[in-house]
This record gives structure tokens, C-alpha cells and sequence, in this order.
């Protein structure tokens, strides 16, 4: 069974939430409201250049 972990910053004020699982030589990515929609499987150096270019703001939607 899969063990989805919710991000730290994720509260109830409805802000976007994001839910991660070790996977089989991977790492899932999910929206936690919706968790039985899609899911994205990365390698773990996809998911850490993820990360980062996240911190650095470069998936910013505003």
C-alpha cells in the first residue's frame, strides 16, 4: 500500500496542497484534494530538480 505524505504547509485555509509517496524507484507527486485523480511518478533527482526550481519560483502561477 502506497503512504501518502501531505506537504507541511499544507493547512485547511484551501490553499493548494501537494501529497507525496515513496514509489517503487520513484517518487509521486498528488494534489490532496483530489487524491484519487492524477498523480506524477518522477526519479528522485526529477523530483529534487522539482524542488528546487520550485523554491526558486519558477512554476509561480501569479
Amino acid at each position: 500500500m502506497t503512504r501518502w505524505r501531505k506537504a507541511s504547509r499544507s493547512n485547511t485555509s484551501g490553499g493548494a496542497c501537494v501529497e507525496v509517496a515513496q514509489l517503487a524507484g520513484n517518487i509521486g507527486v498528488r494534489d490532496s484534494k483530489d487524491p484519487v485523480g492524477p498523480k506524477v511518478a518522477l526519479p528522485p533527482a526529477g523530483f529534487r530538480a522539482l524542488v528546487e526550481a520550485v523554491k526558486r519560483g519558477e512554476h509561480d502561477l501569479a
